[in-house]
């Protein structure tokens, strides 16, 4: 097995390595004028601000799961747990550092070389963020099995994937929170009553919500895609061992296979990223569709020679496959709905035209019914996975979802980067034609992102589904009976929890920006030069408030996720544990997706406008479709992602603490 984790290590070495030379390249492109560079700065330093605070305010409960992973389950879960805390920590530091240095640069390229040059910064800043993430993930796995035998890495590693989860909770809720209560903020003061552009540098709120891009856009998304590439490949090994399927294999290849394919993964997406371009009359969304299904191939291809060399047989490449391909239809899926190329975005836009009220009814039915395919694509890309590898398969299925998590990480930063850039462009005033560019690159970057989601929340369903399969197996229950009224009841409060969450998430939301909106308001009250353009407003004044606010209101809504299962574990035993996860799982994916794709549907339909269509920009269907974007942002940016967190952390705490809820078998 250690030959295995070492080769899997120097792949995750040559993926930093990787990373590390394009932030180097993107660091060697000039940064612009002085004005360019102190509007980078300013959201440079807010974003490093914040999460350093965001850090310090999550050590006590970090040091604390540590104590409480090391008395209650073993010393070297805690020593695992807080490896992946590190890592997952490293790599939010790390996107963060590179797409704040990445956003200039890009406004830069657009004025110096055009679209061409401003594409590659951006992809590249992408990339490096994509690589850190399968990268680190890969290396602290693999490190485990290198580090003690292979008994003791499968009881423990489970809690690796827990850090990385405890980070991505508290980083999707805190970051969803910050960019909402700073872009709702900025857009509803300063676009509604005050009559200015998008990222005009009078608004007070501007830099705040350009902190909130790379806040939730950047680090959110990547600890969350962190924690599912990690969570899929640990519960495919514990798949391997305790759901008994590994007949005509030896467990040790059973557990080694996932660990190959995440490596292939790595490389498959390295050469995926090398074919990325655009040319400068050319449409950048091709060149990243070619980056996802060059990687897509060679995986492929890669997952059929390690399943016949590894396990004896082709059969288990069929599983991989199902998943590259889900991964592929989710996105596209989301896209058609959410992206304003299609008729649901256009037909909200048109219905801005008659109010507030009928284009956010429209997005409500956009939201519901954009949840039918992208489950059944699931559920039936899973039922060939088990048909062909029994339960294995389906955590094969998970994991070959996310193989190539580097290159879809690296076009998920890639929308970020170019909105900021877009920002960076508005604000320092450059040219017409240079913000045509930056525009152009930050519509494809709406689109991504939109699709990006869609990936991230069926990521976050296969490895929910995948860690809850190995719960099952690891406690030992063998069926739940619906005429049990405990399990029947423990099933409701599961599908409960999601709603719960989620209101607490808006609720957040809803009190951050409000604070926002009386700051903004205050500013232009009290310095009519603001407004004017004659005097500077106070950003720093509503980057505090967003940090402030995202701080305080991130900790129930955490808490909550962590410790419901180890309460319900404990006083009710592991099978109405795993009859409320039951619950939690189905509610959670759809809550979230109907959630995240209606609050994009409105943004886009928004940008719809914008170009032009019914009316333009300060049109009456304009100003509905602010509001409406509004409304949408909480759901897209805050409740709807951080709902892919709760799933995962429920069900990774749950297979943490899996033996001792067995062996006290409950309270009651």
């Amino acid at each position: 097995m250690r030959i295995f984790a070492l080769a899997a290590i120097a792949t995750a070495v040559l993926a930093l390595v990787f990373a590390y030379a394009m932030t180097a390249w993107v660091n060697r492109v000039r940064e612009g004028s002085d004005q360019m560079k102190d509007v980078a700065a300013y959201i440079r330093e807010g974003a490093m601000t914040f999460l350093k605070r965001e850090y310090r305010a999550m050590a006590a409960v970090l040091v604390a799961l540590v104590l409480l992973t090391g008395f209650l389950v073993n010393w070297a879960s805690a020593i695992l747990y807080a490896g992946g805390v590190v890592l997952s920590a490293l790599v939010g530091y790390c996107g963060m550092r590179t797409a704040t240095k990445g956003n200039v640069r890009a406004a830069n390229g657009a004025l110096s070389s055009g679209l061409s040059k401003a594409f590659k910064v951006a992809f590249r800043s992408g990339s490096a963020v994509g690589l850190c993430v399968a990268g680190m993930g890969l290396l602290g796995l693999s490190a485990a099995f290198v580090a003690v035998n292979l008994a003791t890495a499968l009881q423990c590693v489970a809690a690796f994937g827990m850090g990385a989860s405890t980070i991505a909770l508290f980083g999707r809720i805190g970051g969803g929170i910050y960019t909402k209560s700073a872009d709702v903020g900025a857009d509803l003061v300063g676009k509604l009553e005050a009559g200015m552009p998008e990222d005009d540098f009078r608004n007070p709120a501007v830099i705040a919500d350009h902190v909130g891009d790379n806040v939730g856009d950047v680090m959110g998304m990547g600890a969350d895609l962190f924690e599912s590439y990690v969570g899929t490949i640990i519960a495919a090994m514990v798949l391997a061992v305790a759901s008994g399927s590994g007949v005509g294999f030896s467990h040790m290849a059973g557990v080694a296979f996932p660990l190959l394919l995440a490596a292939a993964g790595i490389v498959a997406s390295m050469v995926g990223i090398l074919f990325v371009r655009s040319r400068e009359q050319g449409n950048p969304a091709q060149g990243l569709n070619l980056g996802i299904y060059i990687a897509s191939v060679i995986m492929a291809v890669a997952a059929c020679i390690l399943s016949k060399v590894l396990l004896g047989g082709f059969r288990w490449a069929v599983a991989v496959g199902a998943g590259l391909l889900v991964g592929i239809l989710i996105s596209k899926i989301t896209e058609y709905y959410t992206s304003s190329d299609y008729k649901h975005v256009q037909h909200i836009a048109e219905q801005a035209g008659t109010g507030v009220a009928t284009a956010i009814i429209s997005a409500l039915g956009t939201g519901l019914l954009s949840t039918v395919w992208p489950l059944a694509t699931i559920a039936i890309g899973g039922y060939a996975a088990f048909q062909f590898g029994d339960l294995y398969g389906i955590g094969l299925f998970g994991v070959g979802l996310l193989s190539t998590v580097a290159v879809t990480a690296a076009v998920a930063v890639y929308g970020p980067v170019a909105d900021n850039a877009s920002g960076i462009a508005e604000m320092s005033g450059l040219p017409e034609e240079v913000r045509e560019v930056t525009e152009a690159l930050d519509t494809v970057g709406n689109k991504t992102a939109a699709a990006s989601q869609g990936f991230a929340m069926g990521a976050a369903a296969m490895t929910a589904l995948t860690l809850f399969l190995a719960y099952v197996q690891v406690v030992g229950i063998k069926g739940l009976s619906l005429l049990n009224p405990m399990v029947v009841m423990a099933i409701f409060v599961g599908a409960m929890l999601p709603f719960l969450f989620a209101a607490l998430t808006v609720g957040s939301v809803e009190r951050a920006a409000k604070l926002m909106v009386e700051e903004v308001r205050r500013q232009f009250n009290l310095d009519e030069g603001i407004l004017e353009g004659s005097s500077q407003p106070d950003y720093a004044t509503c980057v505090d408030i967003s940090a402030k606010g995202a701080l305080k209101e991130m900790v129930a809504p955490g808490v909550m996720a962590i410790a419901t299962p180890l309460v319900v574990g404990l006083v009710f035993g592991p099978e109405i544990l795993g009859a409320m996860l039951m619950g939690v799982l189905p509610a959670g994916m759809l809550l979230a997706m109907m959630l995240t794709n209606t609050g994009s549907a409105l943004k886009n339909a928004k940008k719809y406008i914008e170009k032009g269509h019914f009316g333009g920009k300060g049109s009456e269907a304009h100003k509905a479709a602010v509001v409406g974007d509004g409304v949408g942002d909480p759901l897209k940016d805050a409740s709807g992602p951080a709902l892919n967190i709760f799933i995962k952390c429920m069900a990774i705490v749950s297979l943490v603490f899996a033996p001792l809820f067995a062996a006290v078998g409950g309270l009651l």
